[in-house]
């Protein structure tokens, strides 16, 4: 197959690669950049391609590809390593949720509902929320790993329930 013809083809597929890129980013920026970066990928790798077969699925895997390859690099840019004895990757946002319980309620308020639980589902609930696993958690109370989880699972509970409450 010849440049041109490739070429031809290639364009002929522009309102459907355009569709999938729609489905893929939900943006239609982002599925423009995804558009072109998938062009030019498809057109510099046309030796690639082999003739008699189809075009559209070659096209698509490349920008399936391009997209995951795009995510995996933006998920690693709000990766952050800390540098503790356990080595944790953390994620953080890089935007806020304004539906989140932290909008809704100061901190002083969730702290105060929290500090109103029982000792023997408040100290594990805070140890979680100040990052300790299960395993930590249970080995420094004394306690089986599932009562801690029941504990924290129970923590979580009452808090809700009292939140829902306030409303």
């Amino acid at each position: 197959m010849t440049t041109i013809e490739f070429s031809y083809q290639l364009t002929g597929l522009e309102d459907k690669l355009t569709r999938f890129a729609m489905r893929l980013t939900s943006n239609r920026e982002d599925a423009k950049d995804l558009m072109q970066e998938t062009m030019l990928k498809a057109y510099t790798y046309r030796t690639h391609y082999e003739d008699c077969t189809n075009m559209l699925a070659w096209t698509c895997t490349i920008m399936k590809n391009i997209f995951i390859n795009n995510y995996r690099r933006s998920m690693r840019h709000q990766t952050i390593f800390d540098n503790t004895n356990d080595q944790f990757f953390l994620n953080r946002s890089q935007y806020i949720d304004y539906s989140s319980p932290d909008s809704i309620y100061t901190i002083k308020q969730l702290n105060q509902i929290i500090n109103s639980l029982k000792d023997e589902f408040k100290t594990p609930f805070k140890m979680h929320l100040d990052g300790y696993k299960y395993k930590e958690i249970a080995d420094k109370l004394d306690l089986n790993i599932g009562t801690v989880k029941s504990r924290i699972f129970f923590a979580r509970q009452k808090l809700m329930n009292t939140l829902s409450d306030l409303n």
